[in-house]
């Protein structure tokens, strides 16, 4: 290997974009060294792809203490318009974020990357990673710094953000398979004359397909694509063909003028076979990218950081074993198939042209219009807060669901409660739990502010680790020794 051979800490982070910064900063918080790997400058661009927070997300945020944050930078919206007639209306969310946050993703990158800092995270920007191996005791990382010198990383652990073209899913020999979807999809932020009607426009008409959305500095992204117009990546771009695709797609192109950044990219679907290979991981792009139907990639990305986070702290604590880390792709790698399904889905009603798409489109319009599960199960999909992970056979009912942000004995929050990265048990009034005082570094303890006699274990993420209809001393330890440790 060329180069020192420095203790980097237990995790080394590849890549940091959203879910690098959110995963980076629990395992931080959670007290593990973790170095952060870029080959950016030090510098958060306002080039934003991602605008949509979606409710799931913005829960997770709670539960770090951010989402009111992000709510002040952002705007809420109700109603999330997908093409044509086809909405989904997010009002009726079982949750305290029933809307989309419409927000560049730079300013969710600044808010954790943030945290990051604050949390003790070890930035290393200018420096690419150029290589990875590993061995049954750890993982070394090969890098080359701002002034190209070499040097190897040494780690517990190391995991890949490090988006679509990945060098860390390269380095462990993972396929990364799949296809182009829509090529030559437009980009660029423009100045309007004319202000839309909407928060979010978007819109696909006969050939053209467009999309709108505020930056909040007076600037607006535009994307926009033409069935007719499948030139290379590389293919110059003027203004004029990004105003005259709008026209087709919304009728008007708004008065764009003072672009201050166009280009030209192509949308792949793809997801890599496994998110783990030994002591490496995948996360974000780097393990799935689809098309941004919905708003759903940065999200998904984002929920695989806060799965996978508090895993890799258990585990290096010494607090369970290393089998637990298989659960990540257990629980994952599923959720990143559904979300290449339903948002590659939604592209190709969006452009349908052919007689029997548009009656499916049309049929799908009138189905979530006039029956309330399946608008539901829209919404719980595109919103993240739909997805439950697998329980064991025989398991109670809750365990694996997503925890809704519950009201707590003493006039607090569950998500509240979760902000220290700690399990929560949760038991009726008046009920001890034995055990929990040797765990309080991992656990809390609450009461329901309700009657309710359930016993629930949430994990760290928000997800049911075990629940019992009824308070038993005994169950609660076996619970609170197999999941806590």
């Amino acid at each position: 290997m060329d180069g020192n051979v420095n203790g980097a800490g237990p995790v080394v982070v590849v890549g940091s974009g959203p879910t690098g910064l959110l995963l980076a900063g629990d395992l931080a918080a959670a007290r593990v060294p973790v170095t952060l790997v870029e080959k950016r400058p030090h510098r958060i661009s306002n080039l934003s792809r991602a605008f949509a927070v979606h409710a799931r997300t913005l829960e997770q945020f709670d539960a770090r203490g951010l989402a009111d944050e992000l709510e002040a930078l952002g705007q809420p919206l109700e109603r999330l318009g997908l093409f044509g007639r086809l909405t989904v209306d997010l009002a009726a969310l079982p949750s305290r974020f029933n809307h989309v946050l419409v927000v560049p993703q730079y300013e969710v990158e600044k808010v954790l990357e943030r945290r990051a800092a604050e949390c003790g995270v070890e930035f290393r920007y200018e420096t690419e990673a150029t290589g990875l191996t590993q061995g049954p005791e750890g993982v070394t990382v090969q890098v080359r710094g701002p002034g190209g010198e070499r040097e190897s990383l040494r780690a517990a652990y190391a995991v890949g953000t490090d988006g679509m073209r990945s060098t860390v899913r390269e380095a462990i020999g993972l396929p990364f398979p799949g296809r182009s979807v829509i090529r030559s999809v437009v980009l660029a932020d423009v100045r309007l004359a004319e202000r839309p009607g909407t928060l979010l426009t978007v819109d696909a008409v006969g050939d053209a397909f467009a999309f709108l959305a505020p930056f909040g500095d007076g600037y607006h992204r535009v994307i926009g694509w033409h069935r007719g117009r499948n030139v290379p990546d590389s293919e110059p771009l003027g203004l004029g063909e990004i105003k005259e695709i709008t026209r087709l797609a919304l009728g008007r192109d708004f008065g764009m003028h003072d672009a201050r950044w166009m280009s030209r990219f192509h949308s792949d679907e793809r997801q890599a076979p496994a998110y783990r290979v030994g002591r490496v991981f995948l996360a974000g792009d780097a393990a799935h990218v689809h098309t941004p139907a919905g708003g759903q990639g940065m999200n998904t990305g984002l929920q695989d950081a806060a799965n996978l986070g508090w895993k890799l702290a258990a585990v290096l604590h010494g607090h369970a074993d290393a089998g637990l880390l298989d659960t990540y792709q257990a629980e994952r790698h599923p959720v990143g198939r559904s979300v290449l399904r339903s948002s590659g889905g939604l592209v190709r009603l969006a452009m349908a042209k052919r007689p029997w798409t548009l009656a499916l489109r049309a049929g799908l319009t009138g189905v979530l219009d006039r029956v309330g599960p399946a608008r539901r199960r829209a919404a719980g999909l595109i919103t993240g807060i739909g997805y439950r992970y697998p329980a064991p056979r025989g398991a109670h009912r809750l365990t694996g669901a997503r925890v809704p942000d519950v009201a707590l004995a003493g006039g607090g929050r569950l998500y509240e409660a979760l902000r220290g990265g700690r399990f929560v048990l949760v038991v009726p009034e008046g009920h001890a739990a034995g055990g929990a005082a040797a765990r309080g570094d991992r656990l809390s303890v609450e009461r329901w502010a309700s009657g309710r006699r359930t016993a629930l274990l949430v994990r760290p993420d928000g997800y049911a680790a075990w629940a019992a209809d009824s308070v038993d001393g005994p169950a609660i330890e076996a619970a609170l020794s197999a999941h806590v440790g």
